[in-house]
């Protein structure tokens, strides 16, 4: 590591961000704080209208949980992207160190793999619903719903700490300048000594526990749910019971496309610039669409937040003169 940074920055690492785009900046931040803050709001609005719902059916529970993932999901990433942007002056970066780059990424990464069990969960309860309706209500009861939404916490909580721990026992060197805004998996493998395939191992086996087992269990859970469907004769019963799967199904498709595309591949296809675009899109975009796919699809979330508005202009109106 040169002496300039060995001044600046002994113990950690440079996130570089976008200060290579002064002229940028700006704009790219109003652009930010704008979809930071909608989806915020758009998160909140669903946990508010499922906790205004007297009686909650497991698919509203779950998808609050889902909501939660996402608001703490953004908010270990793009609040410091913010600030950084804002920050004056040209500079080659933001300073983090050691140890909070290890809890931006492990956090990061806990969060992920909590919503790739949790879209897991969210099949498997779709398929009790449509394959035995008659059991739905005997199988998929509130205590299976807190047991396996603890388990997706915990299973995410715990991959991600063995991940953390294996990439940063990894020797840095050169300028630990990260082209990125955040402490990313790839984004600090590239930065490693090593060129070895062994290093790589750990992401990989993440990979494993992460995306392929929840994706071979909603493949399972969605194969036996499309025979169901196609034993039904009534083709309004088929479109109902498809129709309760669409949201799930977009959401599903984003999150572990994003991820299989960041995350599966050998680190020689790296390319920190370009990494660094697309994580712009699936830490804030993404997102943002959660919210708008199942306030759009869901009658029951659709309903919840015209009740939680409705309510909200009526207290205006009881304010006004």
């Amino acid at each position: 590591m040169d002496s300039s940074s060995n001044a600046t920055m002994p113990c950690g690492f440079l996130l570089q961000g976008f200060s290579e785009f002064p002229h940028l900046r700006p704009v790219l931040f109003l652009l930010l704080l704008a979809v930071h803050l909608a989806t915020l709001g758009g998160n909140l609005l669903i946990l508010v209208a499922v906790a205004s719902v007297p009686s909650r059916p497991p698919m509203l529970l779950f998808l609050c949980q889902l909501s939660a993932i996402e608001l703490c999901y953004t908010l270990v990433v793009v609040p410091r992207s913010l600030a950084d942007l804002a920050a004056p002056g040209p500079g080659r970066g933001s300073p983090i160190s050691f140890l909070g780059c290890a809890v931006q990424m492990q956090m990061f990464v806990a969060l992920g793999g909590a919503e790739c069990f949790l879209l897991a969960t969210m099949a498997y309860d779709r398929y009790v619903a449509i394959c035995h309706p008659l059991r739905y209500t005997s199988v998929v009861t509130p205590g299976l719903c807190t047991r396996l939404a603890l388990a997706c916490c915990l299973g995410g909580l715990a991959v991600s700490v063995g991940l953390t721990v294996a990439v940063f026992h990894l020797p840095f060197c050169g300028s630990r300048l990260l082209v990125h805004f955040f402490c990313d998996i790839t984004a600090l493998l590239d930065l490693a000594c090593t060129r070895s395939y062994v290093d790589e191992l750990p992401l990989l086996g993440a990979c494993l526990v992460l995306l392929l087992l929840p994706s071979l269990l909603i493949l399972s859970s969605y194969g036996a749910i499309a025979a169901a469907l196609h034993r039904l004769r009534s083709p309004g019963g088929r479109r109902k019971a498809a129709s309760t799967c669409a949201s799930h199904l977009a959401v599903t498709f984003l999150h572990y496309g994003c991820a299989t595309f960041m995350y599966v591949r050998p680190k020689s296809s790296y390319s920190p610039r370009r990494d660094r675009t697309l994580a712009l899109v699936y830490t804030n975009v993404t997102p943002l669409l959660y919210p708008l796919i199942y306030s759009l699809r869901n009658r029951e979330i659709t309903a919840a937040i015209r009740r939680v508005l409705g309510r909200g202009r009526q207290g205006q109106g009881l304010r006004g003169p």
